[in-house]
């Protein structure tokens, strides 16, 4: 965002920007803009007309990130049990093309479910927001649903809580709850946790002497699944996009970092590529 009035005009003006990308009509951005409500690179813009590099800046609404290049593709899919996570299974398994060979865009999943667990799972060709939500140092928060075996008693939410000791180290999680409880039969516990560890869900409610039967991922960070049925997907809403993209800023992560994790889809660590034997239930 240039401040040299001497110089010749560059740039495209702020409320042209935020209407392209969809935050509302020019005019009403022009007020928000009156208002205080928007920021370009941290600081609050008052004055209309004030032009910006769309390609450079990067501008909030009421502290919301937006995102200003209209390339970039965000969609939600409910995956089901029995796809596995990633464009391209060398095995011949089913796997996420199906859900997108119809779209123009190359879109790669954020992180991975193992084959047997459904639930939320995000596309985009957004390397930065991919970096950020899929990488464990960033500690993005995660919901599960876990049909367990067993009655699961107050004790064991407690160890969960507190802290167990897996092959790979203490973990704990950040909340836990009984939803449901079929006896001694089976249960039905909420898990929160930020870790990404190998499916870490799965092997900590083993470890209580609890395998999981079923697991669903409810929510991912600021994204809930909601009524989403199995097998469908939507674009995020612009609410939703907002959260994951404040989040991405957030973490300081640029776009050179995360371009060179997911370059194209093709790099080692790259969820088109990676081997199934490594498949997270994050």
């Amino acid at each position: 965002m240039s401040d040299n009035s001497s110089a010749p005009p560059t740039g495209v003006r702020l409320q042209k920007v935020l209407a392209a990308a969809g935050v509302a009509s020019r005019r009403v951005c022009e007020q928000y803009i009156a208002e205080g409500r928007v920021s370009v690179n941290g600081a609050v813009v008052t004055v209309p007309g004030t032009r910006i590099n769309p390609h450079v800046d990067r501008v909030a609404v009421n502290g919301s990130a937006v995102q200003l290049d209209t390339t970039k593709r965000y969609i939600m899919l409910n995956k089901p049990r029995g796809i596995v996570s990633s464009m391209r299974d060398e095995q011949g398994r089913p796997d996420l093309s199906r859900f997108t060979a119809h779209m123009e865009e190359r879109l790669f999943n954020v992180g991975r479910l193992d084959v047997e667990t459904s639930g939320l799972l995000i596309l985009t060709n957004d390397g930065e927001i991919a970096h950020v939500l899929a990488h464990p140092s960033f500690g993005v928060a995660k919901t599960y649903v876990a049909k367990v075996r067993g009655a699961v008693e107050p004790r064991t939410l407690t160890a969960l809580k507190s802290g167990i000791t897996l092959d790979d180290g203490p973990i704990s999680v950040d909340a836990v709850r009984v939803l449901d409880a079929h006896g001694s039969t089976s249960t039905l516990v909420e898990l929160t946790i930020h870790s990404g560890r190998n499916r870490i869900v799965r092997r900590m409610m083993a470890a209580v002497g609890h395998p999981v039967v079923d697991l669903v991922r409810r929510s991912f960070g600021p994204l809930h699944l909601g009524t989403l049925r199995s097998g469908e997907m939507r674009e995020l809403s612009k609410d939703e996009l907002g959260g994951i993209l404040t989040i991405a800023r957030n973490a300081h992560v640029t776009g050179e970092i995360a371009s060179k994790e997911y370059d194209a889809g093709t790099t080692a660590t790259s969820p088109r590529t990676a081997p199934d034997t490594k498949e997270e239930s994050r």
